[in-house]
């Protein structure tokens, strides 16, 4: 089972059929004051969480929710449990609201995203014992920055693996508790964007970021990913999209599929493909978890994608 820390949220999805750069002008950014008229609005079920534990949920892995939510949030750990989520460790806040994020995307798929954290900012008061008492791994996505260094600690003093996954929290963390989350790590992961602010924080390269954790993962949207431990790396494609609708949520299904492949005894390409192919589908839908696919319907697309079918041992002892 794999455990997943991080929001429980509802996200707000705008649609901008243009361009940020059009209507950015570099001289004036000193006095920046914009506004775009968005041509779609969707309110959808989100938060790292929730994307991790449904997308390893349609690929038969075992997961399991960590998190604090509002009262708001109660028909969504129903909609979880009912997908053969064990949400034990969800807990529901009386007087909070649950985390919202308000993103807005333009036709290059450049996002800008407002974030009301919510019950999240109470996560620290939970650890490990309020989840399930067996779990293979545990991922540490965006959360309360006090959260995710107690989980960090406990993964590491109970000999967990764990996933460090900063994302849109790396502005709030200092470079020493950055430095200190890879340390032990078994995947850090992020964008290009995201890794290069990892380095910047922790003074350390890719390279130097291996002498801490075991894997180092940037993913590059339309170009596919990167997997590098120390005996190399390898370049994983992008899945082709059949509808690009909402990029929104992509990337948490791509660590999803990793970590069910890696777990799944699937050598780092074929996991990353596992990992690609998961991503492509969360693209072709508006909002983070919307998409659904059967097993036949991922093992056929995996061999059209990538031109040989999905091991099985990402299946084995699944249903």
């Amino acid at each position: 089972m794999v455990l997943c820390t991080g929001s429980i949220a509802y996200d707000y999805i705008l649609t901008f059929k243009g361009r940020f750069k059009d209507h950015i002008l570099l001289d004036k950014t000193h006095i920046l004051n914009l506004s775009f008229l968005v041509d779609d609005l969707q309110k959808r079920r989100g938060g790292v969480a929730g994307n991790y534990a449904y997308n390893l949920a349609l690929l038969g892995h075992p997961a399991a929710v960590l998190a604090t939510a509002g009262h708001d949030a109660a028909e969504y750990r129903d909609w979880l449990m009912s997908k053969g989520v064990d949400c034990r460790g969800l807990r529901l806040l009386d007087g909070e609201m649950s985390a919202t994020g308000f993103t807005t995307t333009d036709m290059d798929d450049n996002q800008l995203t407002g974030y009301y954290g919510g019950a999240m900012w109470r996560a620290a008061t939970l650890g490990l014992d309020d989840g399930p008492e067996q779990v293979d791994a545990v991922i540490i996505g965006p959360n309360d920055p006090g959260a995710m260094k107690r989980l960090v600690s406990e993964c590491r003093g109970r000999g967990v693996p764990f996933v460090f996954d900063p994302a849109h929290q790396l502005p709030m963390m200092e470079g020493a508790d950055v430095t200190d989350s890879t340390n032990g790590a078994w995947i850090v992961i992020g964008n290009d964007y995201e890794l290069e602010l990892i380095q910047e924080r922790t003074k350390r390269d890719t390279q130097g970021l291996l002498e801490l954790s075991a894997i180092v993962v940037t993913t590059l949207g339309r170009h596919g990913s990167r997997i590098t431990t120390r005996d190399g790396s390898v370049e994983v494609p992008a899945a082709p999209a059949r509808l690009e609708a909402d990029p929104t949520g992509a990337g948490d299904a791509y660590r999803a599929g990793l970590v069910a492949g890696l777990l799944g005894g699937l050598p780092l390409g074929e996991a990353g493909r596992v990992a690609s192919l998961a991503a492509t589908y969360a693209i072709e839908h508006v909002g983070t978890i919307e998409h659904s696919y059967t097993r036949d319907e991922f093992c056929a697309r995996h061999l059209d994608a990538f031109g040989f079918e999905v091991s099985e041992k990402l299946w084995i002892g699944r249903h």
